[in-house]
């Protein structure tokens, strides 16, 4: 059963979320075989202050 984590900055739309879902699922049936009834996808959504780069956090950066 393929599990794939998918980590996120906050502010995504539903729809959004679900093409990532749909997508994923998707490459994921097509690169190993899987039936898309196994596939598991998680979405974490990260708040901007808790997401750096360069040592600086996104909501800092005005992303």
């Amino acid at each position: 059963m393929p599990f794939a984590q998918i980590y996120l900055i906050e502010g995504r739309t539903t729809e959004q979320k679900r093409a990532v879902i749909e997508k994923v699922t998707q490459a994921l049936q097509e690169a190993v075989g899987a039936p898309k009834e196994n596939v598991r996808v998680w979405i974490t959504e990260v708040p901007k202050e808790n997401w750096g780069i360069a040592g600086v956090s996104v909501k800092d950066l005005g992303r």
